[in-house]
């Protein structure tokens, strides 16, 4: 095997390229266990020669042009294929719907095997080698992933990596006793070491899986379960489980993905006395995993789900040297969007952007409103403090008026994971009903529909106005409303989350180019935004950002500069008309309707907002 490593020119040139920070960082991670790395290469070069040669060529497209995925023409849609359109082939179907939105970058939510009932929405993987059976085979997932490369479309996936169902096989064989596989995951033979992990590390759910460990009765030991009883975390310090889950990941790959989403990356190293959170054994790893990417599938991009506050989140880029994840999710900047659209104050904004605009323009986000899953009330509250506000008070404010329990609120979410007790929970909604669009529609008054359609589409502005990669939740583009039937499925009742899992709205879509509907109010004027940004190289991620002092706590200024474009975007949180006391030198004009406009003293209705650029090459 070596020897064919060695006659392999491409292969061998990339592992040349890693091969000593790979050896160091794989030997002092696993005691030098030289079988285990021998193994690994191996494996890498194994996965490398089943690759696609029409694969193999889209990764020489991509390293001829390695920041391919930072400019401004990137869009995406998330979504639940079964939500979407009943499985993989009816995605197929729907490419050119997904065209149509401008979407290039679909990512597909949890679709490998796991156990009905037991699976946290898909996260608890049964066969990382099998495609739930009511969603197609593997097959369908090529035949997808084909289907979208040619239409000049990326796809992401989950890879769920913290753990396993404990339905998978090495769980099954770990329950039967087989020390192999116990050593795969965290067992203890009593409860005296899971006591102590439990006095230095939190808990993920305290309301519906308290605590991090299970009582596994089959093998009559103690194991670690972090998230829910039925996910087994898994064992990082056993090189086995690296090397297996590693191949599991480059066999996605080897199937046309090409976003690999790593699912809880922070989670993935324990250790006792820890809070076993971010610890530095988890970069080792990802670091390594980035390596193995660019050795066997280059046109490969890491995105990493790192739900922290942002001086955990902004490490996992790794450097500019020693990168680590392609992408972030930019999780602060979606929860202080919220809290600015319920405060009506800019502040906290300005502040967050203004540490997100210092980074170097390398490191890329993933900006949205609304996801898959919860907003966790994760703000900087540090901040907060100077204007009197008190984390616990703050966040029941939130919950409270996105829940529509405050005077004036016409939002409509519902509460997930409430912890009374810490006086703490997380929200959930589509965009559409927490901007208000649901109530108006259901008390029938136009004027709050209006306000609400404003405030959906200026959120979406925002969105479009952040560096990175924008990605709307499938539904979003068409307003789509809360879904309430969860609360009758015995599957789903206890899991508010699923309030905005609904099944896409076939119907509703057709709306989308009627102007008078509130489908083709929102669908029409976020496409528009979406081609502008598209079509200006201010949008462009390689832009210098700054924050434009507004002279008003009710409205943000963003600036933007890049080739010659200058961009002033204001958008007015506030539910009253106001100004933006700016005073800008260079002739603008509105970037939507293409007349001059002045950035002096800008008038901004209320949840409305101004595009205002100037080009210095005219």
């Amino acid at each position: 095997m070596f020897k064919d490593i060695k006659t392999d020119k491409i292969f061998k040139s990339r592992l040349e390229k890693y091969y000593d920070e790979l050896k160091w960082l794989y030997s002092e991670l696993y005691n030098n266990d030289t079988q285990a790395f021998d193994y690994f290469l191996c494996m890498l070069h194994q996965y490398y020669k089943d690759r696609d040669p029409d694969l193999k060529e889209w990764d020489e497209a991509r390293e001829l042009v390695p920041d391919w995925f930072h400019g401004n023409e990137m869009l995406g849609m998330q979504m639940y294929i079964n939500c979407f359109n009943q499985n993989l082939k009816g995605v197929k179907n729907k490419i050119s719907y997904l065209k149509e939105t401008g979407s290039n970058y679909i990512h597909l939510m949890p679709l490998l095997e796991s156990p009905k009932g037991r699976s946290d929405g898909g996260y608890a993987v049964s066969d990382f080698r099998r495609v739930q059976p009511e969603l197609g085979t593997m097959e369908d997932l090529k035949d997808l992933a084909e289907e979208c490369h040619r239409n000049g479309m990326s796809v992401c996936m989950d890879f769920v990596m913290n753990h396993t169902s404990e339905d998978h096989e090495w769980a099954r064989r770990a329950r039967a006793g087989e020390k192999e596989y116990q050593d795969r995951y965290f067992f203890f033979d009593d409860w005296y070491i899971p006591n102590e992990y439990e006095k230095t590390v939190p808990q993920v759910f305290p309301t519906t899986a308290p605590g991090n460990f299970s009582w596994c009765e089959e093998a009559h030991k103690v194991v670690m379960t972090t998230f829910y009883p039925y996910q087994w975390d898994l064992n990082y310090g056993n090189p086995t489980v690296f090397n297996d889950m590693t191949a599991n990941m480059l066999n996605l790959c080897n199937h046309g993905i090409d976003i690999v989403r790593l699912d809880a990356t922070p989670y993935i190293w324990k250790s006792l006395g820890t809070n076993c959170r971010n610890l530095p054994q988890v970069h080792t790893l990802v670091r390594i995993m980035r390596i193995a990417s660019e050795i066997v599938c280059p046109g490969t991009l890491l995105l990493g789900e790192v739900v922290m506050e942002p001086s955990k989140v902004v490490p996992y880029f790794g450097t500019v040297d020693k990168p680590e994840c392609h992408m972030l999710y930019n999780v602060t900047t979606m929860a202080s969007t919220w809290h600015t659209v319920a405060t009506q104050d800019v502040r906290l904004m300005k502040h967050q952007l203004g540490q997100i605009f210092a980074l170097p323009k390398q490191y890329v986000f993933l900006n949205y409103l609304r996801c898959h899953d919860d907003i966790g009330w994760g703000l900087d509250y540090d901040y907060l403090k100077q204007f009197g506000v008190k984390e616990v008070e703050h966040k029941k404010f939130l919950n409270d008026y996105f829940c529509g329990n405050t005077f004036g609120s016409d939002s409509r979410g519902e509460l997930y994971n409430n912890d009374p007790r810490l006086g703490d929970a997380r929200l959930c909604g589509t965009t559409a009903s927490l901007c208000g669009v649901e109530a108006a529609e259901y008390e029938n008054d136009p004027q709050k529909l209006d306000m609400s359609i404003r405030l959906d589409i200026m959120l979406h502005a925002f969105l479009l106005s952040q560096s990175g990669i924008p990605i709307i939740y499938s539904g979003d583009e068409i307003g789509q409303l809360n879904d309430y039937s969860y609360h009758s499925d015995p599957e789903k009742w206890d899991d508010s989350r699923y309030l905005h899992r609904g099944s896409f709205k076939w119907d509703e879509a057709g709306k989308r180019r009627s102007t008078t509907s509130r489908q083709g109010r929102i669908y029409k004027a976020i496409r528009k935004l979406e081609k502008l940004r598209a079509t200006h190289d201010v949008f462009d991620s390689g832009a210098d950002c700054w924050i434009v002092e507004t002279y008003n706590d009710h409205i943000l200024g963003i600036g933007r500069y890049h080739r010659g474009e200058k961009l002033i975007a204001l958008f007015n949180f506030s539910d009253h008309d106001e100004t933006a006391w700016i005073n800008e030198v260079e002739e603008y004009k509105d970037l939507l309707t293409n007349k001059k406009r002045p950035a002096v003293a800008v008038g901004i209705p209320a949840r409305d907002f101004a595009w205002l650029i100037t080009n210095y090459n005219n």
